[in-house]
């Protein structure tokens, strides 16, 4: 948190007061969808050389020495009459002997072992104006067909020579039918992608790996992939304590009217809200907020609602808020019978985001 909050206690109640998500309905243009395919903010500053491999898991170090190939192997020269298409072999009687290997890659690993840490690496690291480079989630992906069109997306990103995608979504069989056959356009055009996933239903308790559901799911286009198998355990409980126990009602109402830049909502009534904001505007419903603060936790009461979490809870992990909150812990938001459905990777995924983010607001309440 930024050295300008104060802690409750020590220092004076802000002049306005907190802020409240719930009276946010923001309006995000379709040419700002557009601009912000960037890496997150919490991603801004890394780098290869910022990964720390785990030394018990050699395909960490493995996997930072191919991106680096691969963000190299971007910039070079093409033989003469090939052009990036050439690197895939369309349009062509046959492919062409060099550059060796695909034009796309595919990071395949659990969540946690630092995946879009290294995706968002190889964006930084691609020799090309970050105009000409896109990224972004699978939802954020579908947000920008939805808003510009299917045709206009493919000639807006047709002009990239990258697109990495975070978290492509397999459980969704429709969009998943529409990203692969965007990606296929692009890949006509010459753009080279990078993707990591999730996992299909079903297959989190068979391991946590999903190159096969990936490659099957995008069809023809699985042979442009080289694969890396990223092993590890999540990274944000490597000899990090045990998430923050809730606070009261008292000390989360307190430090939101202390925190320069905070939000104070009761999180049914923001529950509620996520419903009437299209999670599309969730990033924009969090511009300028500097801490989330929530009173009377709770369990989620259904799947669409859950889901609408998820994906809030990913946007604030990316732009690093830290949520302050009583009632329960972030690790019983969930039922078992959503823990064991099909979309438990997203709820175990949420649960560590938020759990990390409760850990960077503890600070917020010392004195």
């Amino acid at each position: 948190m930024s050295s300008s909050s104060t802690a409750p206690g020590s220092g004076p109640l802000t002049d306005a007061g907190p802020l409240s998500l719930c009276a946010r309905e923001p309006h995000v243009p379709a040419d700002r969808l557009v601009a912000e395919m960037v890496p997150p903010p919490r991603f801004d500053s890394v780098r290869f050389a910022t990964y720390i491999p785990d030394p018990d898991q050699p395909s960490q170090t493995e996997a930072v020495r191919v991106l680096e190939g691969f963000a190299a192997g971007l910039g070079a020269p093409q033989a003469s009459g090939t052009g990036l298409r050439g690197f895939f072999g369309f349009g062509r009687a046959k492919a062409p002997k060099a550059p060796a290997g695909p034009r796309g890659v595919y990071l395949d690993g659990g969540y946690g072992v630092g995946k879009t840490h290294l995706l968002a690496s190889l964006w930084h690291a691609a020799p090309a104006e970050p105009s000409r480079k896109a990224f972004g989630t699978f939802v954020e992906l579908t947000n920008l067909v939805g808003a510009l069109g299917f045709q206009q997306t493919v000639r807006t990103l047709s002009g990239h020579s990258l697109l990495c995608i975070d978290e492509f979504e397999l459980d969704d069989p429709g969009d998943t039918v529409l990203v692969s056959t965007l990606l296929g356009k692009l890949v006509e055009a010459g753009v080279a992608l990078a993707a990591t996933s999730n996992t299909l239903p079903g297959k989190l308790g068979e391991g946590r790996f999903a190159a096969a559901d990936f490659l099957r799911e995008i069809q023809g286009l699985s042979a442009h992939f080289r694969t890396l198998r990223i092993d590890g355990e999540d990274y944000r409980h490597r000899g990090l304590p045990e998430a923050p126990a809730p606070f009261s009602d008292e000390e989360v109402t307190k430090t939101a009217f202390t925190t320069g830049g905070a939000s104070l909502d009761d999180f049914p009534s923001l529950l509620e809200h996520l419903a009437k904001v299209h999670p599309s505007r969730y990033g924009a419903l969090t511009d300028g907020v500097r801490a989330v603060c929530l009173t009377g936790v709770r369990p989620v009461p259904d799947q669409s609602t859950a889901l609408r979490l998820v994906v809030l809870a990913d946007r604030l992990y990316d732009r690093e808020v830290p949520v302050l909150a009583s009632g329960l812990p972030f690790d019983r938001l969930f039922s078992e019978e959503m823990l064991n459905g099909g979309y438990r990777k997203k709820y175990f995924r949420a649960i560590s985001r938020l759990t990390a983010l409760a850990r960077d607001a503890k600070g917020l309440t010392d004195a």
